[in-house]
């Protein structure tokens, strides 16, 4: 089952079940007006949602043509937005990046952080700050997020699995200018994470067959910066903790509410021989943000070649299943400044 909400001019928008191709949806308002109040029941609402999923399927539900661009992220705001690390290759390049070693600890502990979650913004809405954001260093990051139900408090990672309700993408803007400032406060990011953005549709676990498997998605990730191949890495290749792990992790002290979003951090391949990873353009998965290119491009010729996003720059973050067909529908999206 595929879940998009489309705006409507209120805040969370409005529910609707999105068939297979992403080219038809169906209005379920009479069963949930928005996604939030389908996960506050969904042993109750989700059977009633995968029935208008069939209908849509078999001919005999009343549709609408599906556009992308009229959606809100799927959750437009949520109760918790927290992201992890669970491709240490990622955090291993960008701390080299500022000159931070990696601790032991990293490989079996893993990193997690609480984003904003007060207002997203949509797959197709732009990246916009003021015009010297520029020198804020502005990169996208490619990942992969699950919505979860209801965890309590200390639940296993079987337990954590069983919780999730719903996989999708996201782009996790970081400000990498920023980011070394604030951590050195000690006191964790703030300014330099602002509002992430994510797919047009959120899909439920069952829907991605034996892709999703052992609380990992088996896909590339496809990056695209300004129209060319930026990033095609493996999710499920490098990822050191799965999301059965992350949400364990996260709910070891508190107890996780309906509706709580896990990100995988910025989706990192290694090479098979152990190097950090090549472009795409030279055969490798390349990358899914910009901060690890120009640690590649520092530890080969001294110095960052790649410049960080500018003023009309865009980035397109998508996934295919295996026949080549978008699974969430794409994020797309022009960095505006001024």
């Amino acid at each position: 089952m595929k879940l998009a909400t489309i705006k409507d001019g209120t805040r969370d928008g409005r529910l609707v079940v999105v068939s297979d191709d992403l080219t038809q949806c169906s209005d379920v308002g009479h069963i949930a007006r928005t996604l939030q109040a389908a996960l506050d029941d969904w042993a109750t609402v989700a059977p009633r949602l995968e029935r208008v999923a069939e209908g849509i399927a078999g001919g005999w539900q009343p549709v609408q043509r599906f556009h992308e661009h009229e959606c809100e992220s799927p959750l437009p705001r949520a109760y918790q937005w927290a992201d992890g690390s669970a491709y240490v290759n990622h955090v291993e390049l960008v701390r080299k990046a500022r000159g931070a070693e990696m601790p032991d600890s990293f490989w079996h502990d893993p990193l997690m952080y609480q984003g904003g979650s007060d207002a997203f913004i949509g797959p197709r809405a732009p990246i916009r700050f003021p015009s010297d954001a520029v020198e804020w260093g502005i990169d996208m990051e490619g990942e992969v997020a699950v919505i979860t139900g209801d965890v309590p408090m200390g639940a296993s990672r079987d337990e954590a699995l069983d919780a999730i309700r719903l996989v999708m993408l996201v782009n996790d803007v970081s400000l990498r200018g920023l980011i070394p400032g604030e951590l050195a406060k000690g006191f964790g990011f703030f300014q330099s994470k602002p509002a992430s953005a994510f797919s047009p549709c959120a899909v439920t676990p069952d829907q991605l067959g034996d892709a999703f498997l052992d609380g990992k998605l088996h896909l590339p990730l496809e990056v695209d910066l300004n129209g060319q191949p930026f990033g095609r890495a493996e999710a499920g290749e490098d990822m050191v903790f799965d999301f059965g792990t992350l949400i364990a992790h996260a709910a070891k002290t508190r107890a996780l509410a309906a509706g709580t979003i896990i990100g995988s951090g910025t989706v990192s391949n290694k090479d098979p021989d152990g190097s950090p990873g090549r472009p795409v353009s030279d055969g490798g998965k390349g990358y899914s943000c910009i901060a690890e290119i120009r640690m590649i491009e520092t530890i080969d010729d001294g110095a960052p070649r790649t410049p960080f996003m500018g003023n009309g720059d865009t980035v397109r973050i998508d996934m295919k299943d295996a026949s080549g067909h978008s699974i969430f529908g794409a994020i797309d999206q022009t960095v505006e400044l001024g």
